[in-house]
């Protein structure tokens, strides 16, 4: 997987996401904050956009400890699968 390098605020709950393999996209974080939750903090736009990048990590974070991982962001953000350790799915051998 390929951490977060880069994020940029573009309005109400959507960021530009950018990866260090270069793929970059939009990510709308509204659902989360319809979610509750820990996620709950985010109906309060001025904390969410209060955002950074933990550059050794490549996590998107928040000042009180909130982080969304990397894994779950490039995602959302590609339409990539996620890794199998996240699905609990076997991976599939390719015999060359």
């Amino acid at each position: 997987m390929y951490d977060l390098v880069e994020a940029k605020y573009i309005d109400g709950y959507t960021l530009e996401l950018i990866f260090e393999n270069g793929r970059k996209g939009t990510f709308d974080f509204t659902p989360y904050a319809k979610k509750g939750g820990v996620f709950g903090r985010f109906s309060d736009l001025t904390y969410f956009k209060n955002f950074f990048v933990n550059k050794e990590l490549g996590v998107l974070c928040w000042p009180d400890g909130l982080d969304i991982s990397p894994e779950t962001l490039y995602h959302k953000t590609t339409g990539d699968p996620l890794p199998t350790w996240m699905t609990g799915e076997k991976p599939t051998l390719v015999k060359g």
